[in-house]
């Protein structure tokens, strides 16, 4: 049995690896949002390709920054109790995600996941608590630390999620 498990896992992080390879990014990163919107809305948020990944996906409605119109994103959610941390990757590219600046400047969001919606309230994290959900998503997601390697230059904002009392 513990083989078994054994064998899942590296099985995993070997996918996830293959995920995290500049070359399947580059393909993957401008359209991933697009194919995940299409498989939730044709399984009623039950299928999404990140599950492939093992990553849980979340769709974030935000206000736009710059448009102040509602966007809605299929996103990496990461649980911790009754609050989600997003981590603003973009896959390691140049710039930081349009959500995150989305939700810097109107952090009430709305969270929808298996078709449960309720309202949020972004911010983001630092120091050790951004540590701790750093390593949160490094243990769901290896990925995550390559995309950190690929953007040296920036530090990769990570967002906590709570709900909205």
């Amino acid at each position: 049995m513990a083989r078994e498990i054994k064998s899942k896992k590296s099985f995993l992080i070997s996918i996830q690896r293959f995920w995290a390879w500049r070359p399947v990014t580059n393909l993957v990163a401008p359209i991933v949002h697009h194919v995940d919107t299409f498989f939730l809305h044709l399984s009623g948020g039950r299928w999404d390709i990140a599950r492939l990944a093992g990553l849980p996906v979340i769709e974030v409605t935000t206000i736009g920054a710059k448009s102040g119109q509602k966007r809605t994103l299929p996103l990496a959610g990461l649980p911790d109790g009754a609050n989600f941390v997003l981590i603003a990757s973009n896959f390691g590219r140049e710039r930081t995600p349009a959500w995150y600046y989305n939700l810097k400047a109107n952090p009430e969001c709305v969270i929808k996941k298996k078709g449960q919606a309720g309202t949020y309230i972004a911010r983001e994290t630092e120091g050790e608590e951004r540590e701790r959900y750093w390593d949160l998503a490094v243990s769901y997601y290896v990925g995550f630390e390559t995309y950190k390697q690929r953007a040296s230059h920036r530090e990769i904002p990570v967002m906590v999620l709570e709900p909205k009392e």
